[in-house]
């Protein structure tokens, strides 16, 4: 037992670092350990950190080094740094930031209580001693996890690695091959989150369209478990994250449309348009085949909300290929889109490849595409005034005003909708009729007085 140590949590990162530390914040509780919120009062802080991109590294860096400091004027007992830039850079993290005293990478997360507990890691494994456990190409068991998200909505993580190798992406050298989440883990993790209060459950994985495919050989691909967990009860939306283009097949696109908690909401990362970009990138679609995908969507799932993320600025991307970009994100009109300046990585073919563009050419060409797609989803939102909307209530907010989010809204990277004149609590589906916009937000009113539901 750990005799209450006082334990504190840094993460970072995506929805999938998120589960994670989820896990591993139930792994101490478990073993015993204090979980606190305020730093000041812990004695040993765990970081869970994100190593994908550089703007990650730095940020994960800098938290890293302050927690460090404190701990060098006393405060701290023990610093664990977890998660991806662990795995990604091992012993050279600790060599390069002093004041470290275990590393936990993804593929060992459950050695994060030993690591806490000041356990050594086995020399053969790493001869500093920090680096815990070994490698196990296994999807990883997420029940039994503390939650840090709101008890109403919950991330479920489906699968673990990717396969594509993209020519710009660190995912598959920090995570592993793909592996999916057998889908008995899969329904038995949905039902204790719906037990849990979750009335609504998003499915993230580093590529979420590609589960059942491959190796894994489940009598379930990701259509059937959709299928499967749209059928339990007590769970109002079901939203599917981090769709990847090839594969996203007829089949997928009838099981969303079908399913009445699934949500009409797809997360479909193009990164580019211009057939040659994405060539090169080894998204092995083209343009064609990516805007045939977008229209049977759009044509079979009336009312579906559309959202993808760009990346600027590509090696050798040409004025030609950018205005291309430009004139397809203008004229599609996705629901919601981000924008990465490409980032070289280290490792990644991309990284090595000629005509690398300077870094205020990539965020003049970020700005840009932001700047066409804030006009277009203003011109979206203004659209729906006057237009019923059923909502999820997130929080409370002041003078009877409560703040949630219609299905076309995901929790962390979309915008939220303020009702108005509403005493509804997080948790609350309610009907509401949109009045106006604020920014990328909505205002509402809800069109009767709400009742509290677990359903929509």
């Amino acid at each position: 037992m750990a005799d209450r140590l006082r334990v504190s949590f840094v993460s970072l990162g995506c929805p999938k670092n998120l589960v994670d530390s989820e896990k591993m914040l139930g792994q101490l509780a478990e073993a015993g350990c204090a979980i606190t919120a305020n730093e000041d009062d812990a004695e040993v802080i765990v970081i869970n950190t994100c190593g994908f991109l550089e703007a990650a590294r730095t940020e994960a860096d800098e938290i890293i080094r302050e927690v460090v400091a404190r701990k060098a004027d006393g405060g701290l007992r023990r610093v664990v740094v977890a998660g991806c830039l662990a795995q990604r850079d091992g012993a050279g993290l600790a060599d390069r930031i002093h004041g470290i005293d275990a590393l936990v990478g993804v593929n060992n997360r459950d050695d994060v209580v030993r690591a806490v507990l000041g356990a050594k890691a086995p020399q053969s494994r790493d001869t500093t001693g920090l680096f815990l456990g070994a490698y196990h190409p296994i999807s990883q068991i997420d029940t039994a996890r503390l939650r840090i998200t709101p008890r109403h909505y919950a991330f479920l993580c489906i699968s673990e690695g990717c396969d594509r190798n993209c020519t710009f992406c660190t995912i598959p050298a920090i995570r592993g091959p793909m592996h999916g989440k057998p889908p008995n883990l899969v329904l038995e993790e949905a039902r204790e989150l719906v037990s849990d209060g979750a009335v609504e459950i998003s499915l993230v994985g580093q590529d979420t369209t590609a589960y059942g495919r491959g190796n894994d050989r489940f009598e379930l691909g990701l259509a059937e478990l959709l299928r499967e967990l749209n059928t339990i009860d007590g769970v109002g939306w079901i939203r599917l994250m981090y769709a990847y283009p090839v594969g996203f097949d007829d089949e997928m696109i009838a099981a969303v449309a079908e399913c009445d908690r699934v949500c009409k909401y797809i997360d479909l990362p193009l990164q580019h348009i211009n057939s040659r970009v994405l060539k090169v990138m080894g998204r092995r679609v083209d343009r064609q085949g990516t805007e045939d995908l977008l229209q049977r969507i759009r044509e079979r799932i009336p009312g579906v909300t559309l959202r993808t993320t760009l990346i600027a600025g590509f090696p050798g991307e040409t004025d030609d290929e950018f205005e291309e970009l430009l004139r397809f994100v203008k004229a599609f009109r996705f629901d919601a889109l981000g924008v990465f300046p490409y980032s070289r990585e280290p490792d990644t073919p991309a990284g090595k490849l000629p005509d690398q563009l300077p870094e205020p050419v990539k965020q003049q060409r970020v700005d840009e595409l932001m700047r066409t797609q804030q006009k277009v989803a203003f011109e979206l939102a203004k659209e729906r005034i006057g237009k019923e909307l059923t909502v999820l209530i997130d929080e409370v907010g002041r003078s009877r005003m409560v703040i949630g989010r219609h299905q076309g809204q995901a929790p962390s990277v979309d915008g939220v909708t303020y009702v108005e004149r509403c005493t509804a609590k997080p948790g609350d589906f309610i009907a509401v009729n949109c009045t106006g916009r604020d920014g990328y937000d909505l205002v509402a009113r809800p069109v009767r007085v709400p009742q509290a539901t677990r359903r929509p």
